[in-house]
């Protein structure tokens, strides 16, 4: 038969059983959707973590102290950060220092207990040119600010703190001092331990909170090409008395692990799609038995009026394969327009890989076709007479 003849007589029992055909295309559909999303919005994080790390850089180091033989905390020396900016191949370094009982409150009025979580540090004027940090609101620390209890809170420390915009009449207690909250900062992607802090400038530290002036994190930004040789540098020029208590680590490590990690959950997920797209198989290979033995008279028909038995297993096979790809190409728009929708509410660039989409609409085709291999057969082998004998 013509292949227009095929698809015709191949659509006669969808038209015949719509809601069975939906059904049926239905778990198609589903499979084909979740996997398309999974892969889609895995993709799109990819690309968010690229386009992200473009606009940061890969080239910031830290430089944390680490721990004594005996397991004791270390601190760094007080010369480390002049050594550090000394370091052939940095271009600027920045840091922030730890003040050690420095508790940050809303008021006089919230019981002690009720931290928050949050930690007050001693901020270099640099910060935020050196990590890539933004101001949501109001003004970084400055000479005129840096010296007056003058406050700039992390994202996560504003929302804690129920603060939405910094001003004159937005203060809040750090180590018992009234601050003035002057600035609050966007989330710091690559130094997420200033999203709950209260950054004080390095003078008021001293003054007001007795801050012993010891970095706890220095950052440095590195010349690309050797950025691997100052990683090397740093312990020993940090601390030359004991390079062994310097920890050195690379932000952009950490967010490239944790996209490592989604995509592993995102190869989990692409199994619980494939696991629905075979039960969608099987749903479609059950429609079809039950299209054979329900059809039985007009098989007998078509036999008796000349098809040779060859037509009837290509007429059979055809409805199969046009249910699977109703359901795949049903399952792949549903997979793109849940893939767009969340990396639209997540602000990610949506990205979808062509092979999925291919590969999602041949699965269905393959799954289509073996679903209905069987069926098709057994129409194929129904004689006419007994074919026409059936109720």
């Amino acid at each position: 038969m013509p292949f227009a003849d095929v698809v015709r007589v191949g659509g006669v029992g969808l038209r015949t059983r719509p809601m069975r055909a939906f059904l049926s295309a239905l778990g198609i559909a589903i499979g084909i959707a979740a996997m398309v999303a999974v892969v889609g919005i895995s993709s799109s994080s990819g690309a968010e973590l690229d386009r992200t790390l473009s606009a940061l850089g890969t080239n910031l180091l830290t430089v944390q102290p680490g721990n004594t033989i005996l397991g004791e905390e270390a601190e760094l020396p007080l010369e480390a950060e002049p050594m550090i900016e000394r370091v052939d191949g940095v271009e600027r370094s920045s840091a922030i220092g730890r003040v050690d009982g420095a508790k940050v409150y809303r008021s006089a009025e919230i019981p002690e207990a009720q931290t928050n979580g949050l930690v007050a540090y001693a901020a270099r004027e640099s910060l935020p040119g050196t990590v890539g940090a933004t101001l949501h609101d109001g003004v970084w620390l400055n000479a005129a600010t840096g010296g007056h209890p003058a406050v700039v809170l992390g994202a996560d420390a504003a929302r804690r703190l129920g603060i939405g915009a910094a001003g004159p009449d937005t203060q809040i207690l750090v180590g018992g001092v009234r601050c003035t909250v002057i600035g609050i900062l966007d989330p710091v992607p690559l130094a997420a331990e200033l999203d709950s802090a209260a950054l004080l400038g390095w003078p008021a530290a001293i003054r007001w909170l007795d801050f012993d002036e010891h970095a706890t994190t220095v950052y440095t930004r590195s010349v690309e090409s050797r950025l691997e040789a100052v990683r090397e540098l740093l312990p020993a020029t940090a601390n030359p008395a004991a390079p062994n208590e310097v920890s050195v680590s690379r932000p952009s490590d950490a967010l490239a692990a944790k996209q490592a990690t989604n995509q592993a959950f995102a190869g989990l997920l692409l199994g619980v799609g494939a696991v629905a797209l075979l039960v969608g198989g099987v749903g479609v290979a059950n429609t079809m038995v039950i299209s054979v033995l329900e059809r039985r008279p007009e098989i007998g028909l078509r036999r008796a009026l000349g098809a040779t038995r060859g037509q009837v297993r290509v007429q059979f096979l055809a409805e199969s394969l046009l249910l699977s790809a109703l359901g795949g190409a049903g399952g792949v728009l549903l997979g793109v327009t849940v893939t767009v929708g969340y990396a639209a509410y997540e602000q990610w660039p949506w990205v979808i890989p062509e092979w999925v989409l291919a590969g999602g609409l041949a699965a269905t085709l393959l799954i289509g076709g073996l679903a209905g291999l069987y069926p098709a057969v057994r129409a194929a082998r129904l004689s006419p007479t007994a074919a026409l004998q059936s109720p």
